[in-house]
């Protein structure tokens, strides 16, 4: 994969998300219903529940997986 095709892939298909638990807005990329890609776009101290020692905010998780349940979060289908 060269450089270009790799920014790509991190880039490419990604969709703000506000989270339902604090508000706080993300880049979101569902690469398959296991694979959730996550950019943060403003410092993580915005969640209230991530700490040094948390690795997610389960209250995000669940309003991704809400998004991708209504259809505003599409997850890629093999064809």
């Amino acid at each position: 994969m060269t450089v270009r095709e790799s920014a790509r892939y991190l880039t490419e298909g990604l969709r703000p998300h506000a989270c339902d638990g604090c508000g706080t807005t993300v880049l979101v990329k569902k690469n398959s219903l296991q694979h959730t890609s996550v950019q943060w776009q403003s410092d993580t101290a915005a969640c209230p529940l991530l700490g040094p020692l948390v690795s997610g905010c389960a209250l995000l998780r669940d309003s991704i997986e809400r998004a991708v349940r209504d259809g505003s979060i599409e997850v890629p289908t093999d064809d």
